[in-house]
């Protein structure tokens, strides 16, 4: 970092740095626009996760080159769980959750150190190293399993619209995701597989852009149903019908992991705490965490 620039800003150093009005970053920051973390009780801002958020944002649309030096945010897929454990650990890692295709491009571009990602291919035991090795390929990075995770569809409590399986969904409102998100991706390849008329289904917009939505969705009456996580479902008492278990998996940059702010995010979630709390969210299972799937070169 450069000398008398800090590392980190704060709301109004980086209203400053913007010439917006505080409130402005506080919205940016509240619908996940821009990189933040509440490691220390409060909002802080990764330097160079905004500037390279300030060059995706400017006029050309030109890639932004990899940094040399990676700054501390995790990208990709947003996980409950994981997104209590940075928090809970004070690693010092923001946070930046807007799918796992999105997280592998940031990986990809230098925005980030880590990524977490569930990206379906095609069989059961088939998730994220293929795209991994594709996206990210020649990089010195490695896919440690997270955890396996329950994800189904989230209906309304009671499920009155007896939805059980894919053919159930035409003719019944249905709320997807983004593009980038891994639980998209899943739902194409499902209705692909499936030969299911994707236009007899009712598809909800916006897409919904993090598990919450889905099931914000549902429970205002607004969607009949939406793949989503049961934790999530069980959270906001609605009903859960289960279609596969998932493999979520965190990428990151060999020598991040070695880093202080990783290496205390693992630490914390060896600990007795991260275990209770994954019991109490339920539909993980944590048998496999810490297990190398891919060391790139």
């Amino acid at each position: 970092m450069p000398e008398g620039k800090p590392e980190f800003l704060t709301v109004r150093e980086l209203a400053a740095f913007l010439r917006v009005k505080e409130r402005k970053v506080y919205a940016l920051a509240s619908s996940g626009e821009i990189p933040c973390s509440r490691a220390t009780g409060k909002l802080i801002f990764p330097r160079v996760a905004v500037e390279a958020w300030l060059s995706r944002h400017s006029s050309g649309g030109q890639a932004v080159p990899r940094p040399g030096v990676q700054p501390l945010v995790f990208a990709g897929s947003h996980d409950p769980l994981l997104d209590w454990a940075l928090r809970e650990s004070r690693s010092g890692l923001a946070s930046f959750f807007d799918g796992s295709l999105d997280g592998l491009a940031r990986l990809k571009t230098g925005q980030a150190v880590a990524a977490g990602v569930h990206v379906y291919e095609g069989a059961a035991e088939d998730w994220n190293r293929g795209h991994v090795e594709a996206e990210l390929a020649g990089e010195p990075v490695v896919l440690l399993e997270w955890a396996w995770r329950e994800r189904g569809f989230i209906v309304a409590a009671g499920n009155p619209r007896k939805i059980e399986r894919l053919s159930d969904l035409p003719g019944l409102r249905f709320i997807p995701r983004q593009p980038e998100a891994g639980t998209q991706v899943l739902f194409e390849t499902l209705i692909e597989r499936e030969t299911i008329d994707r236009t007899a289904i009712a598809m909800i917009a916006p897409a919904a852009r993090s598990e919450a939505d889905v099931a914000v969705a549902v429970s205002e009456g607004t969607a009949d149903a939406g793949l989503g996580l049961a934790c999530i479902a069980r959270q906001f008492r609605l009903g859960f019908v289960p279609v596969l278990r998932e493999r979520y998996d965190i990428v990151v940059f060999r020598q991040a992991y070695f880093e202080p702010a990783f290496q205390t995010l693992i630490e914390f979630c060896r600990g007795g705490s991260f275990q209770t709390k994954a019991a109490e969210l339920g539909g993980y299972d944590l048998a496999g965490f810490g297990r190398v799937h891919f060391n790139g070169p």
